[in-house]
């Protein structure tokens, strides 16, 4: 082995010290990360007569399941609700990654000669945007899609960051050789996208994807502005009326005396806190299978070899 490689590798190589404090670095942050989920389940399941008096403890002193009873006994109206943030996220997912990944390919390529007008159309969105009344007016008024899914799906769609992703891994991954290949093959922009592209571009898929899952599945802002049928709402937008339900009947002192008898039986910590559990659950649990993906879609063109 020359010198210059053994220099390099001194070079690259990390100390064990260096190695050791960060991992307890990392260590610390995940631990600061899983305390506050735990915490907030640990509320959840204690019984709200021993909240009242002693606080918020992570040991719960007195365990109770009422808050869970509580969602049990709407089980019917939040099964509906399941559902319908399930169809928004899956089929909203599937929209996003189509939009986001064919802007995102257009302005990666060198020689698309109205690359300059859509990267400023992608800056100018990261930097200012017409507001909230104006997006009503257009989602409500224009598109007329008030009390419909789609309102809750198109907003969302498209987003200049995820685009900028894409556009960033196809130029630094796709190379312009294999785009060259396929068209003297005969192929068009839109078989080279799909057929060619698209297989190989999973990591930054899986990120764009992760991106919008969870956006849609944590959104209640749109249900709110949009949708008046009960039979519509998101999981989301039904916990969170429910969490305000719960806040009026525990901040009302001056109910009649049914209202106050309710309040003294209902749960109102305990269930806020397991309807944040409901909320972030099942959607935490998706993360693990897209790690990978997840992870190198995001460090994608940091490093250059």
């Amino acid at each position: 082995m020359s010198k210059m490689d053994k220099s390099g590798q001194s070079l690259n190589q990390i100390k064990t010290s260096t190695n050791v404090v960060f991992n307890l670095v990392f260590l610390i942050l995940a631990v600061m990360c899983v305390i506050p989920l735990l915490f907030v389940f640990s509320i959840s399941i204690t019984d709200e007569e021993v909240l009242r008096t002693n606080g918020y403890q992570l040991v719960p002193q007195v365990l109770s399941a009422s808050a869970y009873e509580f969602l049990w006994n709407e089980r019917l109206t939040i099964l509906r609700a399941v559902f319908m943030s399930a169809a928004v996220t899956v089929i909203g997912t599937v929209i996003s990654i189509a939009l986001n990944t064919s802007m995102g390919y257009v302005v990666s390529r060198r020689n698309f000669k109205l690359k300059k007008i859509y990267t400023w159309l992608l800056f100018i969105p990261m930097v200012f945007n017409g507001g909230m009344l104006a997006s009503y007016v257009v989602v409500n008024n224009i598109l007329k899609l008030n009390n419909n899914i789609w309102a809750l799906i198109l907003p969302l769609a498209c987003s200049a960051f995820s685009v900028t992703i894409c556009r960033t891994f196809f130029r630094t991954t796709v190379p312009d050789s294999i785009i060259e290949s396929a068209k003297i093959d005969g192929a068009g922009q839109f078989r080279i996208w799909s057929q060619i592209v698209l297989p190989i571009s999973k990591p930054v898929m899986a990120t764009i994807g992760m991106f919008a899952a969870f956006g849609y599945w944590n959104d209640w802002f749109q249900a709110s502005l949009y949708i008046q049928d009960t039979k519509k709402q998101t999981l989301q937008s039904l916990l969170n009326q429910m969490q305000k339900n719960i806040e009026y009947i525990a901040n009302n002192p001056y109910g009649g005396l049914s209202l106050q008898e309710y309040k003294l039986s209902m749960p109102t910590e305990s269930v806020r806190m397991a309807i944040a559990i409901v909320i972030i659950v099942p959607i935490a649990c998706t993360y693990p299978f897209f790690q990978k993906y997840f992870i190198s879609g995001l460090t994608v063109g940091s490093v250059k070899e």
